[in-house]
């Protein structure tokens, strides 16, 4: 399997440290509001990168953080006059839903960043005493300047990295780049008691002593949208190996381009963004998901209403095609090798996508009913790569985007029927839109009450 690694520029055979445990580690969500399409791009790409590792290796950890200490999470809670704790835990919830829906595995461990503060302290610690950081007026700081490879996984020069620092110049820092891996709390900030008194910690610490704690300081790949490159992954890279001492922090970086909404880049501030949930109301999970896989992950990708659009008419001529082979049979059916190779190639879901159509086209040309399951079977095993084609073809087409089946629709018509005989035209009205708010639309005609979906 050939992967491209952020680190050294170039697509490389993936060779594990262990082939029996393959480590993989991709930074999480910051639970203070409802996910937007730009977070869901890399835990859907990752996705696929899992499922791809479970079936070519025995054994994989996929860990996969939950960010619940934070000063937006700090922000969101003030903002919304509710605690830390009630936020955090809904919108983790709300988070989860959202991947469910999306066809996202959950990872094999998920750690609270909130459940680890005691290995942040005593990683830092590490740091303090081998001279990588420093105290200074209640914060911890990482001295930048200790560590040369400083820099190396986003190539940045000195002078990009001064720049992209003075944001956050201190008087308490020793050099303008350095950056806080502890800092003080007030009595209405989250804060624990440490040796440098009651506080939190930065942001990048959180992911090195996770990491370490599940996979250990050297594991094979790390995961994160493009954006996190630098400081996040920079900085993780840097303490970890200070910490413990390591010539390599994780073995392979990943990471996967922006997303933009015609053409701009999502932005909460521009208010150009679209929530997860909110594309939920009008496209069904696997769609959205089959449209984040339509373009490869590392190239940027330019969301639209027509992205959506073709992609549910790819899914749609997939799910024709596995309809007309019938009930899929129990056995597990091979994967299309193509389908694999490209999978194998640095990730091309696109080149497996259009695999996955030379499959249908195939089996729309096939008379052989028996050659039909052989090949939607085929096509079913090669979908789930990629986490797509595992619903009943049938009930594909029979659900609406909240998965309202033809029986459902039926049941309700009839109900807006008797509504109407007995001159309840408020009820019917109701049952109409409440159909329409579905993606169901209603005509009554001569022959009766006829339905489609919008």
């Amino acid at each position: 399997m050939l992967l491209y690694n952020t680190l050294t520029k170039t697509k490389e055979v993936f060779t594990p440290a262990n082939p029996d445990q393959i480590g993989l580690y991709v930074c999480g969500p910051t639970v203070y509001d409802f996910a937007h399409i730009g977070n869901a791009r890399p835990f859907t790409v990752f996705d696929v990168l899992a499922r791809l590792l479970r079936h070519m290796y025995p054994s994989v950890c996929y860990v996969r953080n939950i960010t619940d200490v934070d000063d937006k999470i700090n922000a969101a809670a003030l903002a919304k006059g509710e605690s830390i704790t009630d936020l955090t835990q809904r919108t983790t919830a709300a988070f989860h839903q959202d991947m469910e829906a999306l066809g996202i595995l959950p990872p094999d461990v998920e750690p609270r960043a909130t459940h680890h503060i005691q290995e942040m302290i005593e990683m830092i610690q590490k740091l303090i005493e081998k001279g990588h950081a420093y105290e200074s007026k209640g914060h911890v700081l990482f001295k930048v300047a200790s560590f040369p490879d400083y820099g190396h996984l986003s190539r940045r020069n000195q002078d990009e990295m001064m720049a992209g620092a003075r944001v956050e110049v201190a008087p308490y820092k020793q050099d303008p780049c350095d950056f806080v891996l502890w800092k003080p709390s007030d009595e209405q900030t989250p804060g624990w008691d440490s040796p440098w008194g009651f506080g939190r910690p930065g942001w990048h610490i959180e992911c090195s002593a996770m990491s370490s704690r599940y996979l250990g300081a050297i594991f094979d790949i790390h995961g994160g949208g493009q954006d996190l490159t630098f400081p996040h992954h920079e900085n993780e890279l840097a303490q970890s190996r200070c910490a413990h001492g390591t010539p390599v922090f994780a073995r392979y970086w990943m990471h996967n381009g922006y997303l933009t909404i015609h053409g701009d880049k999502m932005s909460k501030s521009l208010g150009n963004f679209f929530t997860v949930r909110d594309l939920l109301s009008h496209y069904s999970g696997e769609v959205i998901r089959f449209a984040l896989l339509s373009t490869h992950y590392r190239q940027p990708m330019d969301w639209t209403q027509a992205t959506l659009e073709q992609a549910q008419h790819g899914i749609d001529r997939l799910y024709t095609a596995l309809k007309a082979c019938g009930r899929p049979n129990n056995d597990k059916a091979e994967i299309d090798p193509k389908v694999m190779e490209a999978l194998k190639d640095d990730l091309n879901v696109p080149l497996a996508i259009s695999h996955l159509h030379e499959l249908a086209t195939t089996i729309n040309k096939t008379t052989d009913e028996s050659e039909q399951a052989r090949l939607g079977g085929i096509l079913r095993s090669s979908g789930a790569l990629i986490g797509v084609l595992q619903q009943d073809a049938a009930a594909w087409f029979q659900k609406g985007v909240s998965g309202v089946t033809s029986q459902e629709i039926e049941a309700q018509i009839l109900a807006r029927q008797e509504a109407r005989s007995r001159k309840d035209f408020a009820e019917s009205d109701r049952i109409r839109d409440a159909l329409l708010q579905q993606g169901i639309v209603l005509e009554d005609g001569s022959g009766g009450t006829t339905w489609r979906r919008e």
